[in-house]
């Protein structure tokens, strides 16, 4: 795609954590990120919005006057319009004009690789675009990759009807429930033979692909691009206990993440919540960071994910001179693998604090199950007799449940106090 945009942010409420001028250095990254050129920005400060047009009319006149003057077709709005503001603003730039939602989605459009990903980008679209019938829709018939708002060749502009897009929600909302109870029936699979999960989540282009790829030795897409990976990767690794464990890398999010891709990846994202373990990444050089990590937080919240145990990480530490002061998170460099060996140990600690200790009472001759809860557990007391072995062993709650269904219950026993090693 050639096609030129100019970038915009309003400015409607002074933001306590993030400066205008990085947020508009955002929205002209994510502009560029779909290949779309930013010859020109704007920030506009708006001491009251217009109802119909969000802007005044001198800030109208200027944004008309640096589309001429840089030959761009596209405007791009850091911030929500609603569909009476998009179509005046439209008119009067004679240009396409997208918020900051049809931007987002629009990327998202153009990634997703999986039919889970694809399910889910068009349901968001499609929620949003319901409510904007001033708009032409071509996302459905895939004719280029994005959600279809900025137009592309051949495409033929084509007025929304709702009663077909609601058949469209129905149909999707149904196939993404089939995908629903598909990742449930993995995830009990995976319980059966059960390893820890630690998902990363963070802000995008904060490291996380690097750094799976680091821990797990893949190959996942690790670009220094928002949004680099947009459909959820599973791995296996090793943790310095020489326990197995499960990593997830996610979608990054955003600060004003669209509600309608939160609802619809909450199927994906349930990665999160039924994790064992968080692991928020955070670009600790990015000068917003404390920002980011304020939009990653309420992400989380929403996902009701605030019980799940949670590590906090600043990546990319190479970049620094010198650690903020305050501390709080694990220094590590996804890129150089500084750190990385106190991150194995750190995770490995939190997740030996969920274990239980319980007392087997072994028979004699059970030396299979004696070496199993040694190499699985951490053994606190032996006790050898005529009668056989007692062990008082701390245990994953799915470990203990992998024993009992491996060694036979009924040859051996629990005693009914079994407590937490907290």
């Amino acid at each position: 795609m050639s096609e030129a945009a100019l970038v915009l942010h309003p400015v409607v409420r002074k933001d306590a954590l993030r400066a205008p001028e990085a947020r508009l250095a955002e929205a002209v990254r994510l502009t560029e990120s779909i290949g779309v050129e930013v010859p020109a920005t704007r920030i506009v400060r708006l001491a009251r919005p217009r109802p119909a047009t969000l802007l005044g009319n001198g800030a109208i006149d200027d944004v008309k006057d640096a589309l001429a003057e840089k030959e761009a077709g596209l405007v791009v709005v850091d911030g929500a319009l609603t569909p009476v503001q998009q179509r005046n603003l439209e008119r009067a730039w004679d240009a396409k004009v997208i918020d900051r939602t049809g931007l987002i989605l629009e990327i998202f459009g153009a990634r997703a690789r999986t039919r889970e990903g694809v399910l889910q980008v068009d349901l968001a679209a499609l929620s949003y675009q319901r409510t904007r019938l001033v708009r032409s829709w071509t996302h459905l018939e895939r004719q280029r990759g994005g959600a279809g708002f900025l137009g592309g060749p051949g495409e033929a502009q084509i007025e929304i009807d709702r009663r077909l897009i609601d058949e469209r929600i129905v149909k999707l909302k149904r196939q993404l429930e089939d995908v629903r109870r598909t990742r449930g029936i993995q995830r009990r699979a995976r319980r059966r033979v059960p390893f820890p999960v630690v998902a990363l989540v963070g802000y995008t282009n904060a490291g996380k692909s690097t750094l799976f790829n680091r821990l797990t030795g893949s190959g996942v897409v690790a670009q220094d691009q928002l949004f680099a990976t947009l459909d959820p990767t599973m791995r296996g690794f090793d943790l310095p206990s020489g326990r197995r464990a499960i990593l997830s890398d996610t979608v990054g999010f955003i600060s004003d993440l669209p509600t309608q891709l939160v609802a619809a990846f909450r199927a994906t994202l349930e990665e999160v919540v039924e994790a064992d373990l968080i692991l928020h990444v955070r670009d600790i050089a990015d000068p917003d960071t404390a920002a980011q990590k304020h939009d990653v937080d309420l992400v989380l919240d929403e996902l009701d994910a605030h019980m799940t145990p949670r590590l906090e990480l600043w990546n990319k530490t190479d970049l620094l001179d010198a650690l903020p002061a305050n501390g709080g998170g694990i220094p590590v460099s996804a890129v150089t693998g500084e750190g990385v060996q106190n991150l194995l140990n750190a995770v490995d600690e939190q997740l030996a604090r969920s274990r239980t200790v319980s007392e087997f009472v072994l028979p004699p001759g059970e030396g299979a199950a004696i070496a199993w809860l040694y190499r699985h557990g951490d053994v606190h007391r032996r006790a050898d007799s005529d009668d056989g072995v007692s062990l008082t062993v701390a245990l994953d709650p799915a470990d203990r449940a992998r024993f009992e269904q491996r060694f036979q219950p009924e040859r051996s026993s629990l005693t009914p106090a079994s407590r937490s090693k907290r």
